[in-house]
């Protein structure tokens, strides 16, 4: 029976529980990365906590009738069915029920694009806010575009001389390496974190260096109002493809897996668009 106070004010029922250990190794079979079967991981204890029971019991119509009564945002809806549909997925290819009750979840359409890139003037204020570490965040996410993950995973040895300077060995999404140039200052400034910290440019204490989250939270504090970590990615991206009007490179760089999803981040100057009505004018 589906309860409807607040789930995580529940404990996770031990049906749930004992059967979630087998269906991440099951994910990290498949390649996926640790912060995508944390997040899924999440979504179905919060289903777990919510729906109650066994989960081998729970009906499509359970599914579908805690889904409608939650008030996600449409990339959260998405993410979180996606999340139900590996995890009932994962339980019909094992052989623990025959169907999945996740089917009848209904397909819901991606956002439209629309970057949102921090402004000058909250980079400067993130910037005069921050201590040295934070300013290194924020510095690894304005000038090379980097994920929060892959700015908590920077080590030493990713720091390699190119032809041209610096270059950084990144380990994105799925488990993808990339190699991004790095800005002489930075670069010196990570090697010289990265010597003072045992080889990670932020140790700590997630395999010797700082959680994805954490860096997040650093850099969230600093920066005024709505403004993330992430925004300043999609500030590199803006200003990457404003100088070179190269989507690809820009793809490259960012370690998207589509163009379509650098397009995401790419907002068109009020130049640009001055620049495409004089032409046609």
């Amino acid at each position: 029976m589906i309860d409807d106070a607040d789930p995580r004010a529940m404990p996770i029922p031990s049906a749930w529980a004992s059967a979630v250990p087998r269906w991440q190794d099951a994910m990290r079979a498949r390649g996926m990365s640790e912060a995508t079967i944390r997040t899924r991981t999440d979504h179905v204890r919060r289903a777990a906590r919510a729906l109650g029971g066994e989960p081998w019991s729970v009906t499509a119509d359970d599914v579908v009738s805690w889904v409608g009564r939650q008030s996600w945002q449409r990339e959260t809806r998405r993410s979180v069915y996606a999340s139900l549909r590996s995890w009932w997925g994962w339980a019909v290819e094992v052989g623990l029920i025959a169907e999945s009750p996740a089917a009848a979840l209904p397909r819901v359409r991606a956002t439209e694009p629309r970057p949102r890139p921090a402004p000058d003037d909250v980079m400067q204020t993130a910037v005069r806010m921050a201590d040295e570490r934070t300013r290194l965040i924020l510095r690894c996410a304005a000038e090379v575009g980097l994920r929060r993950g892959e700015i908590a995973r920077i080590r030493l040895d990713d720091i390699e001389p190119d032809l041209y300077g610096w270059s950084l060995r990144v380990r994105g999404k799925g488990q993808r390496v990339r190699v991004v140039p790095l800005p002489d200052m930075l670069a010196r400034d990570l090697r010289r974190a990265c010597m003072a910290g045992g080889g990670w440019a932020l140790p700590g204490a997630v395999d010797g260096h700082l959680s994805p989250e954490y860096v997040g939270r650093l850099a969230t504090r600093v920066m005024p109002g709505v403004w993330t970590l992430h925004t300043l990615r999609h500030r590199f991206a803006s200003r990457a493809h404003d100088a070179t009007h190269d989507l690809i490179a820009v793809q490259h760089l960012l370690g998207h897996a589509s163009v379509s999803t650098t397009q995401r981040y790419v907002a068109t100057s009020d130049l640009t668009l001055r620049r495409a009505m004089e032409a046609a004018a």
